[in-house]
């Protein structure tokens, strides 16, 4: 059942007062005004400006406009004046319903046993959701959804349209490019993708599948509006990452699953993985990296900013998060270091009150019913410190362990941070730093060789591989100093996670 099918269901069985969800108030008049039409009813709209008018009076217009109906309790009392059968739209009326105006809302309950009876509908629409105890039996809950795929097709095609042939424009009209960008444009609203659309427009001369940066830039701003969560911009690609081959594959044959063409195959998108392994072996990387193969919009999850000081804020907090995730979905949430966020959820109800326990709850939940094209990844050191429930399979895909390199990874790795900073690889001997950095881990080697060029630059001289060869030898890696937890941690993932590595 669609919005419009389950509203005009409300409005058919007389129901008296219907709270919509939603900031886009111009799609909801929209349904509105086509149920009214339907139905040979009038539609009047309200708001705390403007007063009380039918539906569609321009905003410089005085012909229907009452000065006194700007006020809650009068702009109610013609509604029960009104006589023929019509439908209300209350803007912005969430603030009239807070234990301040206590009139107010006792006259939306008298209201409302005198609508049950009549052939009037009261619609509050509002971006947040306010029912007062005394209303709750007397008000319905209903929620606009985001505009689908079909819904921004249409917008494309209408700015198409508008634009012409003669505008010399080009507009995206091939199915893959179409797709794709309608896709990345999910999450938005109407009003938010259209201003896109001509952002991209204006800027490029063109509306292509291959320009997606204006429409991740417009996330990127209803991220940082919310608070709660922050956008990470990252560089880095499959290509910057050395070694993780198993990996690095089972993310690529996931990199199209977000399609219509997956949908159409059966397949659903993919919920998300949790990595397991040692410090600095480039787990956070791979969360980086996924989203930037993705084209997907990287949310990083920081769980120090989720627990507010205030009682309940913690619960709320993670509610809006989740709900701004799947606002902009499809995206990639990265819970970096997931382990110590929940590691006091076992003792939580003794050390704060439960709000650990609580917050898992929220998220546990939302792991295990989610629909929305949300890709978690997850990452932690101590398996130790991780709760049970979160390694249940249906929340995550898959847990994938990841060990220090091997020696061929090693030196894939040389390779790679050797080019980032423009040293070219041939000048040194790969195969023996390989060999020599024997038990660092990815981010240590990353280390050494920095370190080689601080030495390299103090002595003004170019960077060689004696510089390497002695940084690798002054600096103690953590699988000497942390051999019985790394070792514990591997015979832990032996049977119960997947080799990230081939």
């Amino acid at each position: 059942m669609t919005f419009q099918d389950e509203l005009e269901t409300l409005i058919s069985a007389r129901y008296p007062i219907v709270y919509i969800l939603s900031c886009e108030e111009s799609r909801v008049q929209q349904v509105a005004g086509r149920l009214a039409e339907g139905r040979g009813k009038k539609l009047f709209e309200w708001s705390c400006t403007i007063g009380l008018v039918p539906f569609g009076t321009s905003i410089q217009s005085q012909k229907y406009r009452q000065s006194n109906s700007k006020d809650p309790l009068a702009a109610l009392d013609q509604v029960i004046d009104q006589v023929d059968p019509a439908i209300y739209l209350f803007k912005d009326f969430h603030a009239f319903l807070g234990p301040q105006h206590p009139q107010i809302v006792r006259k939306l309950k008298e209201i409302a046993l005198h609508l049950k009876n009549s052939q009037k509908t009261i619609l509050i629409v509002a971006p947040v959701m306010l029912v007062p105890v005394e209303l709750e039996k007397e008000i319905t809950i209903l929620s606009l959804p985001l505009p689908t795929e079909d819904d921004l097709g249409q917008l494309l095609d209408s700015i198409a349209q508008d634009l012409g042939p003669e505008s010399q424009i080009e507009i995206e009209t091939r199915p893959l490019g179409r797709q794709k960008l309608l896709q990345a444009a999910l999450g938005l609203t109407l009003a938010e993708a259209e201003n896109v659309f001509a952002k991209s427009i204006v800027m490029n001369r063109r509306l292509t599948g291959d320009d997606l940066t204006s429409v991740l830039e417009e996330k990127r701003q209803i991220i940082r509006k919310s608070g709660v969560l922050e956008y990470y911009s990252s560089a880095d690609t499959f290509e910057t990452i050395g070694g993780l081959e198993v990996l690095k594959g089972w993310l690529r044959k996931r990199s199209a699953a977000f399609s219509g063409e997956a949908r159409s195959f059966g397949l659903p998108p993919p919920r998300g993985i949790l990595i397991l392994g040692v410090q600095g072996s480039g787990k956070s990387l791979c969360a980086r990296a996924v989203a930037n193969q993705w084209q997907l919009p990287l949310l990083r999850f920081d769980m120090g900013r989720m627990f507010g000081s205030m009682l309940g804020s913690s619960e709320e907090n993670t509610r809006k998060a989740i709900s701004v995730c799947e606002s902009i979905a499809p995206a990639v949430l990265w819970i970096d270091e997931i382990d110590k966020a929940f590691s006091g959820s076992q003792s939580s109800g003794a050390s704060d009150g439960g709000t650990t326990a609580r917050v898992l709850g929220t998220f546990l939940t939302w792991l295990s019913e989610k629909t929305a094209a949300v890709f978690v990844v997850a990452t932690a050191n101590n398996i130790s410190l991780l709760p049970p429930e979160l390694m249940r399979k249906g929340r995550l895909d898959d847990i994938f362990f990841v060990d220090l390199p091997n020696q061929s990874e090693r030196a894939e790795i040389f390779k790679i941070h050797l080019a980032k900073r423009n040293q070219p690889a041939g000048s040194f001997d790969i195969a023996g730093l390989a060999e020599l950095s024997q038990g660092f881990s990815g981010a240590e080697i990353e280390q050494a060789i920095i370190s080689a060029l601080y030495d390299a630059f103090d002595t003004r001289s170019a960077l060689s591989e004696p510089h390497v060869r002695e940084a690798l030898k002054q600096n103690v890696p953590l699988s000497r100093t942390m051999a019985e937890e790394i070792a514990y941690l591997r015979q832990w993932a032996a049977h119960r996670a997947r080799s990230a590595s081939e």
